[in-house]
């Protein structure tokens, strides 16, 4: 089997209602676009993934993934995938890690396609299901977090994550106020997207600390080692760090080595594909820690990430970050919570997302070849 093609279809995705999660993060403008890639085969199997998301559009790494990406896939076998994402990797002055886990992530579903098994299969199964957890965007008010957080736990899932308003007041606020409506027991998480400096993290580490929380998510700056080092020695709550720290795998290394953040994190999107974060959710398992799976930015990411976390032994919950209207689109049948508040596995081949075509093509708006 022999790849013959690599086709990037860009289309529009409206009406995304106007979120943000945080000063990373541009408010959604109502309108992005998204990238479906199609790496073809002369046996007539297709592997696909996503590029983009609602307020990272795809046009910009598009461009870049077909000039010089494509070239170095043409003509080689899909499933020899250990060999092209070692060539992926060698273009990320040219290339984005997106635009490199895209391809990643295509390849898996095709080789899942041609065996006829689902990615889960292949990468080795350890659940068949999963805790799901609510990831929240910024909130108007301390109440707004705390009748959200109850929604959840009443609808039961597993736990809710705190997206603050990155003002330490505030922050700690909400942290109290979500305490207070879910009570004691119930799992919360607070993410503060890299928001303070050492004092100011500190501070509010501590109060998260004191109502219980049950991981503190990137305080400080995605690079600041230094001061991650000194944080962990003086907090006893879990921090979860490496969401963004620069390159793939070998970004990680520093982080244990200096002993900065308690768990590990990425996901398909931000770390290069699901080859990277298998290897880097086994190196965290090799120090007894987590690896906690961000979301995916795009529906079919987000399939990816879940065939990561069955495979994945020292990972706990399922990230869905919130609302669902700026984080589901283009198929049909999109990742689901049960009553339960369990996600399950997918058993379709591939990422086993049925692909909604006919939106795509009525949403077209460029196709890259």
């Amino acid at each position: 089997m022999r790849i013959t093609d690599v086709v990037l279809t860009l289309f529009a995705w409206k009406d995304i209602p106007p979120v943000t999660y945080g000063a990373h993060t541009a408010a959604s403008a109502g309108e992005s676009r998204l990238g479906l890639l199609e790496i073809r085969t002369d046996q007539g199997v297709t592997g696909h993934a996503f590029l983009g998301s609602a307020t990272i559009p795809a046009d910009a790494e598009a461009a870049m993934l077909i000039r010089w990406l494509k070239p170095l896939v043409l003509g080689e076998n899909p499933l020899d995938r250990e060999k092209l994402v070692a060539r992926l990797w060698t273009r990320i002055r040219q290339a984005t890690p997106r635009a490199i886990g895209a391809v990643d992530v295509a390849l898996w579903d095709l080789a899942g396609k041609a065996l006829g098994v689902p990615v889960h299969r292949l990468l080795g199964t350890y659940r068949e299901a999963i805790p799901a957890y609510a990831s929240s965007a910024i909130l108007p008010s301390p109440d707004a977090y705390a009748e959200e957080a109850v929604r959840y736990r009443e609808a039961g899932w597993a736990a809710y994550k705190i997206h603050p308003p990155q003002r330490p007041e505030a922050d700690i606020a909400a942290c109290r106020a979500v305490r207070r409506a879910v009570g004691d027991d119930y799992r919360i998480m607070l993410d503060s997207t890299w928001a303070y400096d050492f004092p100011t993290a500190l501070r509010v580490g501590k109060a998260a600390e004191e109502l219980g929380f049950y991981w503190y998510e990137d305080p400080l700056a995605d690079q600041d080692l230094y001061n991650y080092v000194k944080l962990r020695q003086l907090l006893r709550i879990p921090i979860m760090a490496t969401e963004y720290p620069l390159g793939g795998l070998d970004g990680y290394a520093a982080w244990i080595m200096n002993r900065a953040t308690d768990y590990l994190r990425g996901d398909v999107a931000v770390k290069g594909g699901i080859t990277t974060v298998l290897k880097t959710a086994h190196l965290a398992q090799a120090f007894r820690m987590n690896y906690e799976i961000h979301h995916g930015g795009n529906s079919l990411n987000n399939f990816a990430n879940l065939h990561l976390a069955m495979a994945i032994p020292n990972t706990e919950f399922f990230e869905v970050l919130l609302p669902a209207e700026a984080q589901k689109y283009g198929v049909v049948d999109d990742i689901e919570i049960g009553r339960d508040g369990m996600v399950r596995a997918p058993d379709r081949p591939g990422l086993g997302a049925e692909i909604d075509f006919d939106l795509i093509r009525r949403m077209t708006v460029a196709v890259l070849g």
